[in-house]
């Protein structure tokens, strides 16, 4: 592996991503759980204000990711925007349905009104955990482009068996991140609850993610491996542990370690899928098409080396700002809190 600004960014990209897939990993996962583990509008209320003063920053990161893509990798950003329109044009309505949702649920008090925003963070927070995995899944395997770098299939095309798997993959993990979130977060019977969910979700999870990844590895091995794939292998031994962790940490009721577990198997597959797919940034399945990569995809040197500069001065003041909000707002949520004039 040559380390130069192409690579740099290529990682940085990778990093922005871990970051969103980290945070607004437990905020898909707190939607999910919202019809059940909620029973009552008391319990979804502590549902929802145990996210409510991070979720919206926790977007930061994909709006990060996307214009460093755009910045440093134009031909990228061009193919996966045309080529993946639909499912990110889905993802980008249920982000929208579900942030409206989180402002407007609490402007009424009737339950119907409620029931209906209900429903829009269910499917504004599921959609994107599964099309997310799908996405991805697709950007590592590989999909149809031409010498042109245009991409020539359709929406079927995407929806292959291995893309599907990695987007219920990342379903349940996320939904899991979310539970062991919510036992951190919470207190009275929605962290019981919590507790119950991420016990029988954590062995599904380890499972699948297990399969996903071996599947993975078998498709590297079937072409010529390097290091970054022998790395992605190494790694991928790690999770295997992690996950084993993540199961005997919730036996035994240790929801901080779980957490930071949960965590570190999302940080460790998403490395995992950009070292298996380093240097491409999009395999093509053509055959005489060789895709695009870090250098054929990529800015001038000199927009990279100005993108370092200013990644270099403004990531330390978001990663500081976020930090702090985290910590003002680090005490847990309870149904008595919420049970004098609502705010949720």
């Amino acid at each position: 592996m040559e380390f130069d600004l192409n690579t740099l960014w290529f990682f940085l990209i990778a990093v922005l991503w871990i970051a969103y897939f980290f945070l607004e990993g437990f905020d898909f996962g707190v939607g999910i759980l919202l019809p059940f583990l909620g029973k009552e509008d008391l319990d979804r209320r502590v549902m929802i204000n145990a996210i409510g003063p991070v979720w919206d920053g926790n977007e930061v990161w994909l709006l990060v990711a996307g214009g460093a893509t755009f910045a440093a990798f134009p031909e990228w950003y061009a193919t996966l925007f045309s080529g993946f329109y639909l499912p990110l044009f889905l993802i980008l309505a249920a982000l929208i349905a579900r942030g409206v949702a989180f402002e407007y649920r609490g402007k009424d008090k009737r339950p119907g009104w409620r029931a209906w925003w209900d429903r829009a963070i269910f499917w504004g927070s599921a959609i994107p955990a599964l099309l997310w995995g799908v996405a991805f899944a697709n950007i590592v395997r590989g999909v149809p482009i031409d010498a042109a770098g245009e991409y020539t299939g359709n929406l079927f095309t995407l929806l292959n068996p291995y893309a599907l798997l990695g987007g219920i993959t990342t379903l349940v993990l996320f939904t899991l991140h979310g539970a062991v979130f919510l036992m951190l977060k919470t207190a009275g019977p929605v962290r019981d609850r919590a507790r119950t969910a991420a016990g029988r979700l954590a062995l599904p999870t380890a499972g699948l993610g297990l399969a996903f990844l071996i599947w993975t590895w078998v498709d590297a091995a079937s072409g010529d491996l390097d290091g970054t794939d022998l790395a992605a292998g190494i790694v991928s031994i790690l999770i295997a542990v992690t996950a084993v962790a993540v199961v005997l940490l919730l036996m035994r009721g240790r929801e901080g370690w779980a957490f930071a577990g949960t965590g570190a198997v999302i940080l460790l597959v998403t490395l995992a899928l950009f070292l298996y797919l380093y240097p491409a940034v999009m395999p093509s399945t053509t055959a005489g098409a060789a895709g695009l990569d870090i250098y054929n995809a990529a800015s001038t040197a000199m927009t990279l080396k100005v993108m370092s500069v200013v990644a270099l001065i403004f990531t330390p003041i978001v990663i500081g700002y976020q930090a702090w909000s985290y910590w003002v707002f680090r005490k847990r949520v309870t149904g008595e809190q919420l049970s004098t004039p609502e705010s949720v």
